[in-house]
């Protein structure tokens, strides 16, 4: 029984009390029950189709921990031992919702709610600051949390081990030669802002601008060649401002030094802060001047040298980054066209789904992943969890999916997953993406021989078929990790006759609320360890 559920035997004021002040650890160690502490993940999902062998499992903002309940007895590492330890101890539970639609991020950080199968889909990241006001401070209380460099530095590198074998400049980068030969190098084929947000889509301009207003440009730290943008917003459609925002911020944090960023991300006078001045104020000249500012100050930087030098420094990427990479992809090519996944019948062994980032960062890590290893998503769906091990783990991703409309979607994501990243200046893993039924595809029974990590979704798998992926497995070599939702073990089994419990090491675990798009609840799925 819950703490909260017991009679205090301390008469304690009420406004002083506290969950600290009310729990006894004697009653802690009597305690016969255990819940997680779910944690709220971001808006953002990775696509994921549930269920038949081309069934995809699929796809972060600052990233919760994933809070599991192992049901192994062994720890393999003093993080997991941690996290074991949080979830014993027992707490108050949140109200979970029932809706598909993933709650707000725990930092505060808003969502902008997109046209989505069974009412979900992905939203791009939005910057803490995002709340609009007419006053200067509102929605800039944590303002300097927000906008502190060397907290956000510390807060990625303590999240992951170094991967110090990870080369993450972009062979293409622009290194800041002349006007010349800038013009002899073509720019990245990216999809612009202005293609999918525009007064042609019906957008309204945004900041009190004038239809004639509303064209910007955006330099990025990879590339010469800046995006276009129109500052407009529409249901459904990129926020220009709030792009525009997180990418200054995201590219002076996390590309140059404290010193070199202090112009962009001063508490007072820096130009993020002018923007979001700008912003609140619904100032269209003020933000356009900031933004020029920015253009100006760090294209200055890229001429001289600073981003490469600083790059060649770095060998991870913050998963917040990663996180708005992938939703910039995914805005550019899925959603305009997400319909298209509506095609998958309901209660059948085509139902898609998304799961997300948050998720799937976890998973990368409870792996231990790194960049000299191989992923394999089976049944990848639109590609997004293999675009992210590839971006945010650096090694070499593949995915597999037969679905027709999924399969074209990931081919765009793939292609403006690759231009992106030479905008940003950063090196992906090399992506594979497959057509066709994972259990008769040559190539990926081939990458399976060699595949480090494995992520397969059984959610609605027949028996026939979870029987098919365990012969697959015979082919995995030793110690190789396979994520699923559901176990390929099952306690009803006579263990002599039952491959999978010969072959498999199963660590039952919980992820919390808010991790996939089809229901705000927490749930269970597994890591299987090949033996």
């Amino acid at each position: 029984m819950s703490i909260f559920n017991q009679k205090s035997k301390f008469k304690i004021k009420t406004e002083i009390r506290t969950v600290r002040e009310t729990v006894e650890r004697p009653k802690l160690k009597a305690s016969t029950s255990s819940s997680s502490i779910p944690t709220t993940g971001s808006s953002q999902h990775s696509s994921v189709r549930i269920a038949g062998a081309g069934s995809s499992l699929s796809r972060a903002s600052s990233t919760p921990r994933l809070n599991g309940t192992s049901h192994t007895t062994s720890t393999s590492s003093s993080a997991r031992a941690s996290l074991t330890k949080v979830t014993t101890i027992p707490t108050a539970r949140r109200i979970q919702s029932a809706s598909p639609i993933p709650s707000i991020n725990g930092d505060g950080r808003s969502s902008r709610k997109r046209r989505a199968i069974k009412a979900s889909s992905r939203s791009p990241i939005s910057p803490h600051f995002s709340e609009d006001s007419d006053s200067d401070s509102n929605g800039d209380e944590n303002w300097e949390d927000n906008l502190d460099a060397r907290k956000r530095r510390k807060r990625v590198h303590d999240e992951r081990p170094v991967d110090v074998n990870r080369k993450l400049r972009h062979p293409k980068i622009w290194k800041g030669e002349d006007a010349d030969q800038v013009e002899r190098i073509p720019g990245p084929a990216i999809i612009h802002a202005a293609k999918v947000a525009s007064l042609e889509h019906k957008c309204k301009p945004a900041l009190g601008l004038k239809n004639e207003e509303v064209a910007v440009r955006l330099q990025y730290p990879g590339a010469r060649y800046p995006e276009r943008y129109e500052l407009v917003e529409g249901k459904d459609k990129i926020d220009a401002v709030k792009d525009i925002e997180k990418v200054v911020q995201l590219a002076a944090s996390t590309y140059l030094t404290d010193e070199e960023g202090k112009i962009f991300l001063d508490h007072q006078t820096g130009i993020l802060r002018k923007l979001v001045k700008s912003k609140n104020r619904s100032d269209g000249p003020g933000f356009k001047a900031a933004l020029r500012e920015y253009n100006d100050e760090f294209l200055k930087l890229m001429r001289k040298g600073v981003i490469v030098r600083n790059l060649d420094k770095m060998h991870g990427i913050p998963r917040e980054l990663v996180d708005f990479i992938l939703d910039q992809v995914y805005d550019r090519t899925v959603a305009p066209r997400v319909e298209l996944l509506a095609k998958y019948q309901n209660g059948s062994d085509n139902v898609y789904g998304e799961l997300n980032h948050p998720f799937i960062s976890d998973i990368l890590e409870r792996t231990n992943l790194t960049s000299d290893k191989v992923f394999v998503d089976l049944g990848s769906g639109v590609g997004n969890v293999t675009l992210q091990a590839a971006l945010e783990i650096g090694c070499e991703s593949w995915g597999c999916e037969m679905m027709e409309n999924a399969c074209n979607l990931a081919e765009a994501q793939y292609d403006e997953f690759l231009a992106r990243c030479r905008l940003w200046g950063v090196k992906p893993g090399k992506v594979r993406l497959e057509r066709g039924d994972f259990r008769k595809n040559e190539k990926i029974l081939e990458v399976l021989k060699r595949a480090d990590v494995v992520l397969v979704n059984n959610q609605a798998f027949t028996s026939q078929l979870n029987d098919n992926l365990v012969s697959m497995f015979l082919d995995l070599k030793i110690g190789c990790k396979i994520i699923s939702l559901k176990t390929f073990v099952h306690d009803n089994k006579n263990a002599e006759n039952d491959v999978a419990t010969s072959i498999l090491d199963v660590e039952h675990l919980t992820y919390p609320e808010g991790y996939v798009s089809w229901t705000g609840a927490s749930g269970t799925y597994c890591i299987s360890t090949r033996r």
